[in-house]
């Protein structure tokens, strides 16, 4: 019964990130949201946040199909992330640095790096691939999440 919650949450997480999506690219100038984009842009973090804990609970406990939904909900939210970052959309209750927008090519690649990282655990943990899923898991918060925010991200309290 509990693995069934929390398979329908993470199915709910995953369509309500589809949603957001959708909406971001529908019209170009329309975006679904609260209408404050720091907001918008911390709550997307705080959800791929608790699915790589997810993604690192169900490892432990070798649950390693368990977390195709939690990669896949990341990939999800990793294409929107740009999306959230327009020029200009940085105040004091923001951790994002200047350097995003100096720097933007790089940090679109960083958020399709998340994706395209998120997608191939997606496929290996289908596969039940626990080899690949392991070398994944060990290096995704270095390689997806770090490395963006080392340099695109103020430290917590700064």
């Amino acid at each position: 019964m509990r693995g069934g919650g929390v398979r329908l949450r993470n199915i709910l997480l995953a369509a309500l990130v589809a949603v957001t999506a959708a909406g971001c690219v529908v019209g170009s100038q329309r975006m679904i949201g609260t209408g404050d984009l720091i907001f918008d842009r911390q709550r997307l973090g705080r959800v791929q946040e608790e699915q790589l804990g997810e993604i690192r609970s169900k490892f432990k406990t070798g649950n390693i199909e368990g977390i195709a939904v939690n990669a896949e909900v990341i990939a999800i939210a990793a294409l929107q992330i740009p999306s959230l970052f327009p020029d200009g959309s940085l105040n004091g209750k923001s951790r994002a640095k200047p350097e995003i927008w100096q720097r933007w090519s790089e940090f679109e690649a960083s958020a399709k790096n998340l994706t395209i990282w998120s997608e191939r655990l997606r496929d290996a943990a289908k596969a039940k691939d626990d080899r690949v899923v392991a070398d994944i898991v060990k290096d995704f918060g270095r390689v997806g999440c770090d490395s963006c925010h080392i340099l695109f991200r103020r430290p917590a309290g700064s």
